[in-house]
């Protein structure tokens, strides 16, 4: 018995010899097709360059979506003419940013000024899991006034987005850089 014992041990022992090595990192790989922008051709208040690959809903009251059909994501424009009404616009369009407090990490604010097309306004990023990542608005300060929110059609893991969220950053930065009033 005790023979059989020594043996197994010896078995257990020799068995495990074996180097255990660490799996190695992987890196996830993500492609975005070539950035290619052609300006908006519907007939609005305002004309700004969008991305070719992306999908253009028409809506009322001369809102639309700009949608990512890769990427699940959309980029919701709203517009409002200003009637004596640029602080309560501006008052609305920060409420709905800091409603996200509650699940935001941080808000970075990044104000734009266009002086020569008479562009002005701020660009939200939101870090954390909340339902929209970016949110902005532009303004004329006189007669046009717009706010922009992104949306990913998934749960918010602000981890797992974050590439994606960088790539379509890039296109509202652009929308904003070549914002024209009409």
């Amino acid at each position: 018995m005790r023979n059989i014992f020594i043996l197994l041990f010896l078995l257990i022992f020799i068995s495990c010899n074996s180097d255990i090595l660490p799996k190695p990192k992987a890196y996830l790989s993500l492609e975005y097709p070539k950035k290619e922008y052609s300006y908006l051709t519907l007939e609005r208040p305002y004309s700004f360059e969008v991305l070719k690959s992306t999908k253009i809903i028409d809506d009322e009251n001369n809102w639309l979506k700009i949608e990512y059909p890769n990427l699940k994501a959309s980029i919701d424009i709203t517009y409002r003419p200003v009637k004596n009404n640029l602080k309560e616009l501006l008052t609305e369009s920060e409420k709905l940013v800091f409603k996200h407090a509650v699940k935001a990490e941080q808000i970075i604010p990044k104000d734009f000024v266009n002086p020569k097309k008479r562009v002005f306004g701020s660009l939200y990023e939101i870090t954390g899991n909340a339902a929209s990542q970016i949110q902005f608005h532009v303004t004329d300060s006189t007669n046009n006034f717009i706010k922009g929110s992104l949306y990913f059609y998934v749960k918010p893991n602000y981890d797992s987005i974050l590439p994606a969220v960088a790539y379509v950053k890039e296109d509202i930065l652009h929308l904003i850089e070549t914002l024209e009033w009409k």
